[in-house]
């Protein structure tokens, strides 16, 4: 195995997470899309496309990726195309997913004979974030208005719905469902497709997956649709670590410990939205904080309990480390990016990539 850090991606533990979509599909008929935008680690999409039906995008290398690597449908959404990118979308997606009637007109007659559709944003959402609230105000993120939609309803043949955030509560999407039928069930029952989007928990432990199961399967059945989901971290929650060895502590108040890895630059959500990361059993008697060797002050993966005293040389295992990490991991600071493992159901361990000076170099001119 490579030198650390790196992330380790185990198929044992991202099997559980494909088993439930696959159950989900075969109860509710609705068809499961992985979002890139979140994982896009293909070394594993073989495992992955034998329980999900394709992939959803959010630029046009995203599309090209899920195309090529992944294979089944290929549903390309961007907030907005250029000019330059429209032709090779059409021509390697299954479904081009305008974010605007506007760009829906603007590229109607490259799209014509494109299976097409529109993002609307039903004006609610379940995120606790402002910074990833789709429904924020004066989001740009969709069509908001049943009147903007009408005059171009007849140039699509679906929609997609993306408002749920981390949302692990089934009462909370049933209601918010039940508002978007409120509000556009007479344009939905028009529409062939409809896609509910991501951000349903619906992999995590005792999630009700079989009244999810029912109340996609009567939302499909009442509105005459095929229902797609486009499930990101519920694909791979729990599935892979950030491997990371400790260089160097000190103590300045607390313990602290130094690895060689960095928040901003390996697992930037955690600094984007003021959370913390997880070690496991995280139990013992002696409390840590582990820090980043970048130059930032608050490059902090968290605060641990540990059986012992931390010394340079131990390993730790930060959990969880698979969504949003690899496909937003930078060169800040030029800390050694992390390379990508994987453990395959036999236990075996391969690396599939290593990255070194050169690509850091290579990225900067």
């Amino acid at each position: 195995m490579p030198e650390t850090p790196y992330y380790l991606i185990d198929k044992a533990r991202l099997l559980p997470n494909l088993e439930k979509i696959a159950w989900l599909r075969e109860n509710s008929g609705a068809k499961s899309l992985l979002a890139l935008k979140c994982f896009a680690t293909w070394g594993v999409f073989d495992l992955m496309r034998e329980y999900m039906d394709g992939t959803t995008s959010s630029s046009l290398f995203e599309v090209k990726l899920g195309a090529e690597e992944f294979g089944g449908e290929t549903h390309a959404y961007c907030v907005a195309w250029a000019d330059h990118e429209i032709d090779e979308v059409i021509r390697v997606s299954d479904k081009v997913i305008f974010n605007t009637a506007n760009q829906l007109r603007r590229f109607d007659s490259q799209s014509a004979n494109h299976t097409r559709g529109l993002r609307v944003n039903p004006g609610v959402s379940t995120s606790d974030f402002d910074l990833a609230d789709p429904a924020r105000p004066f989001s740009r993120l969709g069509e908001h208005a049943p009147e903007d939609i009408e005059p171009v309803k007849d140039m699509i043949s679906g929609f997609m719905f993306h408002n749920n955030c981390e949302n692990a509560s089934f009462e909370r999407f049933d209601a918010m469902l039940g508002m978007i039928e409120q509000r556009f069930g007479h344009l939905i029952r028009q529409m062939d497709w409809i896609s509910l989007g991501g951000g349903i928990h619906f992999t995590g432990e005792d999630y009700p997956l079989d009244k999810l199961a029912e109340r996609l399967k009567r939302f499909g059945g009442q509105n005459e649709v095929q229902v797609y989901l486009e499930p990101g971290e519920a694909a791979i929650t729990n599935s892979t670590t950030l491997e990371v060895t400790v260089l160097d502590t000190l103590f300045n108040g607390k313990n602290l410990a130094i690895v060689d890895s960095s928040v901003e630059a390996h697992m930037l959500d955690l600094l984007i939205y003021r959370e913390s990361g997880h070690v496991a059993p995280n139990e013992g008697p002696e409390e840590w904080m582990i820090c980043g060797k970048s130059c930032l002050a608050g490059d902090i993966f968290g605060e641990f309990r540990f059986p012992e005293a931390l010394r340079p040389g131990d390993r730790l295992s930060l959990q969880d480390a698979g969504g949003y990490t690899m496909v937003k991991k930078n060169w800040f600071n030029g800390v050694k990016m992390p390379a990508i493992a994987i453990r395959e159901t036999d236990g075996t361990e391969r690396l599939v990539r290593d990255f070194g000076y050169d690509d850091f170099k290579a990225a900067l001119g």
